[in-house]
């Protein structure tokens, strides 16, 4: 057996969680597939709520104080001993370079990071179609900051679908995913029928990942996610040797 040192981080007790995630403070139910359910990872994660971020004072209200306290939490997750950080909203773009700089962990705040990625991947003539959970809260500042054109992006919003908006962002205390399901379908469906030079899709939400495949198999598109950036983050901090026959 090989013979193990303690992590030289005096803060770290306890070992395995690999990714570390930043929560909004918040009363959803959470289903397999969300961020914020831990049954969605083969893999442990741990989460620590950041005080005073709610959905009013991050996407409505783009409340730029609330960076002290995310980078207060994210340096707490690092002490801990995780290797990389991500969060449960796609609006935390705004803290992605101040976050990043504040640690000496990977930092994924948002979904919307995988853009430029998607982009790289599709012939130049074809957009990104974005589905969000209010594009009236997408603001320029918060796509400049991770660097996306807007340009080479095509995007829909999920205001005006009652089972979403209840469920997520008034937090009504119940979730009919059918329901929701069906409300992602008619958003992206109708995104790309506008949009017919859309090659992929990015649902940003980290409460969208349980409809990812129903999207995909009904569109025929490449979906991306909360989790497809989560897992992609993790496969590169936690490698392990390849196993098989010659």
């Amino acid at each position: 057996m090989p013979v193990y040192r303690v992590d030289p981080n005096p803060h770290r007790v306890h070992y395995g969680t690999t990714i570390g995630v930043l929560i909004m403070q918040s009363r959803v139910p959470c289903i397999p597939g969300s961020v914020s359910n831990a049954s969605s990872y083969d893999f442990p994660v741990i989460y620590r709520v950041v005080p005073n971020l709610d959905v009013q004072r991050l996407v409505f209200d783009a409340d730029q104080s609330l960076a002290a306290p995310v980078i207060a939490a994210a340096r707490e997750l690092e002490q801990a001993g995780v290797s990389a950080i991500t969060t449960d909203c796609g609006y935390m773009a705004w803290f992605q370079g101040q976050v990043a700089a504040a640690v000496r962990v990977p930092v994924a705040l948002s979904s919307l990071l995988q853009v430029p990625l998607i982009r790289s991947l599709l012939p130049p003539a074809r957009k990104v179609g974005v589905v969000v959970a209010d594009s009236r809260s997408l603001r320029p500042q918060m796509l400049a900051a991770i660097g996306i054109d807007p340009a080479q992006i095509a995007i829909a919003g999920m205001e005006g679908q009652p089972a979403f908006w209840s469920a997520i962002m008034e937090e009504n205390g119940t979730l009919d995913s059918d329901a929701i399901e069906r409300e992602v379908l008619d958003v992206a469906g109708a995104l790309v029928r506008a949009n017919p030079d859309i090659g992929a899709l990015l649902l940003e939400c980290s409460e969208f990942p349980p409809y990812s495949a129903a999207v995909q198999a009904t569109l025929r598109l490449p979906v991306f996610d909360f989790q497809t950036l989560i897992r992609y983050v993790y496969s590169a901090v936690a490698q392990r040797p390849y196993q098989g026959t010659m």
